[in-house]
């Protein structure tokens, strides 16, 4: 088994967060953009990839907000996810270009319906992927402390 590096991006403004929607066999959810970082990538490379392939766009990345683990032997999707090992770093990033329109790019995930802007107060509310992210969104948005390790969480 090999552990998986990934950087996603925590693109916030006006108190929405962008967000790229998908659907599975439970219905609609929701993850932040980026994915796994190539070989003889860098993270930020990868990052900054990956949001033009997924929400057409570039960013700009910034500090390193988060740092999650996902072990798959240990959470709910255990039967197709016992040999994943990933690694993600999750990083504080802005538009490049603030006037752009945010769509899916020209290589979406399988699976990926929209880039959607999703209100920090609705997040909740969501079906969202790491779902522990959707509280520590809105208290890093608010200033409050939170960890830059989040742990082995889904």
């Amino acid at each position: 088994m090999r552990i998986r590096n990934s950087a996603k991006a925590l693109i916030v403004e006006d108190e929405r967060v962008l967000l790229v929607k998908y659907e599975d066999e439970e219905g609609e959810y929701y993850a932040l953009p980026g994915g796994g970082q190539g070989y003889q990538e860098s993270i930020i490379a990868a990052l900054q990839r990956e949001c033009i392939e997924e929400i057409g766009v570039e960013v700009m990345v910034g500090p390193l907000a988060f740092v999650r683990e996902y072990i798959g032997k240990n959470h709910e999707f255990f039967d197709n996810d016992h040999h994943i090992h990933q690694v993600e770093f999750i990083y504080h990033c802005t538009l490049k270009d603030k006037t752009s329109f945010i769509e899916n790019g020209a290589l979406p995930d399988p699976g990926q319906l929209a880039v959607e802007w999703i209100s920090v107060h609705e997040l909740l509310e969501k079906r969202m992927y790491p779902s522990v992210l959707k509280q520590l969104i809105l208290s890093y948005q608010f200033g409050e402390h939170v960890p830059t390790y989040i742990g082995d969480t889904n």
